[in-house]
């Protein structure tokens, strides 16, 4: 495959329909997830900012335990959409029976754990000693439907692998518009509200930080059954019939991609943790406007995680049906398309940052803080959005191992050790740290671009070379 900087100015733009076909599912329910995400920080935002730091505390375990669990949906989406490319359905079908074993093991292991270790999860954070309890009671509610959530991440990526997007975007769609309504019911106390000037009456739990996990927790219940049963119904891939007992032949491949893709993201993760934890330790004002910022910018994500579902996707059929002409056409269309909608974003997110911080609080220091440090990690969008997309393109060609190693030296040699002299050792403040995550995400777009250029990702270039 050409590189970057050897690539012939013509695009193959007719395949931009294929690309967006399976893109913008994804893109619609990471911007639902991404609303849902924006109401729940300004609901829980206006009980105060004692309540944004115990749901904003406990964010980054969320992320290790979710990326851990997504990662056993990686193996299996290069799996079974090379095993589709190549039309084995057969194949395909047998490997997602597997999938169904890999949720309850998951699912199970990860209740045990996250329910058993709630209480102390907010002080390994380094969280306020007054908003310990409080934090411990919501991440515990949040954990308690581990198996649904284990459910809708692992069948989702599944049916993603096979080419239907649109069936967890509108299961997630319906999670998201759960969670609202529970949240607006069983955040605030009953109450009476005025429409078109008539005064309604409104039931509430009055439950608080509590009533939002709880929200949540519901909503994850719905998702997985809604996903799983979805699965089970689909007319290719459907594990109906297929046994639940381990397959080494399936499974093997499956955890030769996942098991690095695991160890990244668990080892990214947990290096949120200690980010987040170093943060924390700077003060609610630090915390408050971090767990915002990270909200404002999750919005601005949205084109690089749809178009690295689209790369994944189509990268394993390209690779399945052994067409290399389609998979440098696909690169170079997708690149092209992210490069361009994260400019977009980047620009928006650099003009708007101000206002968008101030829909979730009206504390002026953490607004001037937040917004600071929003337009600093604007200018690195772009750059972001390129690794996004190469990053699917290796998942999709089962390359799990250097993603690993890049992100990994990109996290705890660049962020990690970073904030931890600027802020534990120079005493410098929020603004250092996430100068330290955009250096971070620089190198990485560094590592990336040098290795794709390289080519030996690629297993047709080597079949050819061969």
């Amino acid at each position: 495959m050409p590189a970057l900087s050897e690539r012939k100015p013509h695009i193959a733009w007719s395949l931009l329909p294929v690309v967006f076909g399976l893109a913008w599912p994804t893109m619609l329910e990471q911007l639902m997830q991404t609303a849902v995400q924006y109401i729940d920080t300004a609901m829980v935002g206006s009980l105060g900012t004692r309540a944004t730091a115990a749901v904003g505390s406990t964010t980054t375990v969320n992320w290790l335990v979710g990326s851990t669990v997504s990662a056993f949906g990686v193996g299996f989406l290069a799996y079974i959409a090379q095993a589709i490319g190549a039309g084995e359905l057969k194949r395909a079908r047998r490997a997602a029976g597997q999938s169904v074993l890999a949720v309850l093991v998951t699912g199970l292991l990860f209740t045990v754990l996250t329910v058993s270790l709630s209480p102390c999860v907010p002080v390994w954070m380094r969280t306020d000693t007054a908003v310990q309890p409080l934090a411990a009671r919501y991440f515990r509610i949040l954990y308690l439907p581990m198996l649904a959530r284990a459910a809708s991440v692992i069948f989702g990526t599944v049916l993603r692998a096979a080419g239907d997007t649109r069936t967890p975007m509108r299961t997630g769609i319906a999670v998201n518009l759960i969670n609202v309504v529970l949240n607006f019911l069983l955040i605030y106390p009953s109450r009476t509200l005025s429409l078109f000037g008539a005064q309604l009456p409104v039931w509430g739990a009055g439950w608080g930080v509590v009533g939002a996990a709880a929200a949540s927790a519901v909503s994850f219940v719905y998702g997985g059954v809604a996903i799983t049963i979805a699965f089970f119904r689909h007319p290719t891939i459907s594990p109906k019939g297929e046994t639940l007992r381990p397959d080494p032949e399936i499974l093997r491949p499956c955890l030769r991609v996942a098991f690095p893709n695991m160890l990244q993201r668990f080892g990214a993760s947990l290096g949120y943790v200690f980010f987040a934890a170093m943060i924390n330790s700077l003060g609610e004002t630090a915390t408050a406007a971090h767990t915002i910022a990270n909200t404002v910018e999750s919005a601005f994500y949205i084109p690089g995680y749809g178009m690295m579902t689209a790369a994944a996707t189509l990268t394993g059929n390209a690779i399945g049906a052994r067409d290399k002409k389609r998979l440098g056409d696909l690169a170079g269309v997708i690149l092209a398309a992210e490069v361009t909608m994260m400019l977009l974003s980047g620009a928006l997110l650099f003009a708007f940052a101000p206002a968008m911080v101030s829909v979730f609080s009206r504390d002026a220091a953490v607004i001037a803080l937040g917004s600071t440090v929003l337009r600093m990690v604007a200018c690195s969008e772009p750059f972001y959005g390129v690794s996004i997309v190469i990053e699917g393109m290796l998942q999709g060609a089962g390359e799990t191992r250097v993603p690993f190693l890049f992100n990994i030296i990109g996290m705890w040699g660049v962020r990690i050790v970073g904030t931890f002299i600027c802020t534990q050792r120079l005493g410098m403040g929020l603004v250092s740290a996430w100068g330290c995550m955009i250096g971070h995400n620089l190198l990485v777009f560094a590592m990336y671009v040098f290795y794709y250029n390289k080519g030996r990702w690629n297993p047709l270039d080597k079949l050819r070379t061969n």
